[in-house]
């Protein structure tokens, strides 16, 4: 027996967004005593407050100005805000899996970029 569950909707978000609302999460479950964290949130919970190193609101805008980039697409741009990559042998594994590489100038504009706000 297959159990199919159906995509209602899909949306990106980067880790700080992701931790501001699983923040929300935790707090509603908090306020009831009888309901606990199953593993997966909990771990879900510490990975995102490990991870987020800028506030919501800067990681969109870093996702809005890599958009501006003619060949940095919407996934590629979460992608990059999430692992905010110092330098281009980081950035290059971003885009291992493209049919395309970008040229050591492109490269360089997009860690300019991300070096604004890291």
């Amino acid at each position: 027996m297959t159990i199919f569950k159906e995509i209602v909707d899909e949306e990106f978000l980067t880790v700080s967004e992701t931790k501001e609302l699983l923040a929300d999460i935790e707090a509603e479950r908090a306020m009831d005593e009888e309901r606990e964290l199953r593993y997966e949130l909990a771990r879900a919970i510490e990975h995102a407050n490990r991870f987020a190193v800028l506030e919501p609101k800067e990681a969109q805008a870093l996702v809005d100005d890599l958009q501006d980039i003619e060949k940095v697409d919407e996934p590629t741009a979460y992608k990059i805000a999430n692992l905010l990559p110092q330098d281009r042998d980081e950035l290059r594994s971003v885009y291992a899996q493209q049919r395309y590489s970008l040229s050591g100038d492109e490269l360089d504009e997009i860690l300019n970029i991300v070096a604004q706000y890291a």
